[in-house]
């Protein structure tokens, strides 16, 4: 069998082959031709130009004897084990790949287009596996070990990861890389089947007449995408502030500060909240405030700033329905260190959220918008929503594929007066509700 051939086989994937053996031999060779410290002044590139050339040069001089397909095979492999994080490194140059997830040494799954699947991949070791965390981890300045053993970090080059490892893991470590994809904008979301264009119309009217809109769904199913796809439509001329744990949204506008909340150091200090963030933006002059995902007490410090002036604020929870998504708001921000009842957080979440958008993904991995619903109730009443907008869908083909139709309901008067103030138009698929009774019939449907 060929070496190119050996390469892509399962068992040489795992490096345990004779090849595995190889790499890891002119990988020893190579690291006692080269100097370390006139490496570490090297750029990423030029590291790894010089190791390959180094390399080429070693293999030249002691074989074996290789085509130039199977030379440079063998160079991208050692170079990878080197310099690299191994098997791993060409699912990160890989655009389709969105999500790399190692479960242990002998498992790594991927998702591709929204599906997950098993790659014939495997460490030569759980001890090859802890150097490869390590080596990412050591990136962005922590460790992970038995008294540290999860970590949560972004890459420079924008993935994010997590970290977990035994006691805590009985898998065996588990390291979970989430990559980002380009950002999309709505129109592009339309041909991806996520909206269709009038909902594209109202939402961008609603992102113009600065509505305060929050966006829900589960884990994977799309809310950043979204979130970056509205932040788009903000006007040139606001300033925006954006606020992460992970900074992903990639916003063109010229007037856009990032924040990014960070863990604590080594020694358990540094730590910077997502809330200390939301509070210290309302210092900064904000147009808009957008708010990656809230998960904690921060969600009361966006809730007050959408309702005190900063209207057209947006933000995302982990919800799985809009109603959800209300009853989430009111649960976090009850986690704050202020004492407020629930009656009062109540009152506080009909007065800020005017919107919400919800996302699914299907079992086909489509992500689309559910439903997007206005919040229509004031004060301490029970939380009212009026959908405008929702996909029905139908029993999944034998293709295994999920269709439906989207399905548009008029607009509650009071929102189409907001509109019609700022300028935006009501799209005529949807029309004007000219009555609570048009909002209580259709809620009875």
């Amino acid at each position: 069998m060929s070496l190119r051939a050996r390469i892509n086989s399962p068992e040489e994937r795992t490096g345990r082959g004779e090849d595995g053996h190889l790499v890891a031999s002119f990988r020893a060779k190579l690291l006692e031709e080269i100097d370390l410290a006139e490496m570490s002044a090297l750029s990423p590139a030029e590291r790894r130009a010089r190791l390959e050339r180094v390399l080429g040069h070693i293999i030249s001089r002691e074989g074996p004897v290789l085509s130039t397909v199977e030379r440079s095979q063998l160079i991208r492999r050692v170079v990878d084990e080197a310099l690299g994080l191994g098997i791993l490194e060409p699912l990160l140059e890989d655009p389709s790949v969105t999500e790399i997830m190692v479960n242990g040494p002998d498992a790594v799954f991927v998702e591709r287009g929204g599906r997950v699947e098993q790659l014939p991949l495997r460490f030569a070791s759980h001890d090859q596996l802890m150097q490869t965390i390590e080596r990412i981890v050591s990136t962005v300045n922590r460790r992970v070990d038995e008294s540290n053993p999860m970590v949560d970090a972004r890459l420079p080059s924008g993935e994010r990861v997590n970290v977990i490892i035994p006691p805590l893991s009985l898998t065996g470590a588990v390291l979970t890389i989430r990559r980002f994809p380009r950002s999309f904008t709505l129109q592009e979301l339309i041909g991806l089947g996520s909206l269709d264009e009038p909902m594209l119309y109202l939402l961008a009217g609603l992102v113009q007449a600065r509505f305060n809109i929050i966006v829900s769904g589960a884990t994977g199913t799309g809310k950043t995408t979204l979130l970056n796809a509205l932040s788009g439509l903000i006007p040139e001329g606001e300033r925006i502030i954006t606020i992460e744990d992970s900074a992903e949204l990639q916003l063109q506008q010229p007037h856009v500060i990032r924040l990014e909340s960070r863990p604590p150091n080594v020694e358990g200090k540094g730590r910077v909240t997502i809330r200390d963030l939301v509070r210290n933006s309302l210092r900064m002059r904000p147009d808009r405030i957008v708010v990656g995902e809230v998960r904690g007490g921060e969600s009361l410090d966006m809730l007050q700033a959408m309702s005190t002036g900063h209207d057209g604020s947006l933000a995302t929870v982990h919800a799985n329905s809009a109603e959800d998504a209300l009853t989430r708001l009111q649960t976090l921000a009850s986690m704050s260190d202020v004492e407020i009842p629930f009656v009062a957080l109540h009152d506080q979440i009909n007065s800020a959220v005017d919107v919400i958008v919800q996302l699914t993904r299907f079992a086909d991995g489509a992500r689309r918008i559910t439903e997007i619903a206005l919040l229509e109730s004031h004060g301490g009443e029970q939380y009212r929503l009026a959908t405008v907008a929702r996909f029905d869908a139908l029993p999944m083909t034998h293709d295994g594929r999920v269709h439906g139709s989207f399905v548009h309901h008029p607009v509650p008067r009071r929102t189409a007066d907001r509109l019609y103030m700022a300028g935006q138009p009501v799209p005529q698929t949807f029309g004007i509700a000219h009555s609570a009774d048009q909002l209580a019939t259709r809620e009875a449907r």
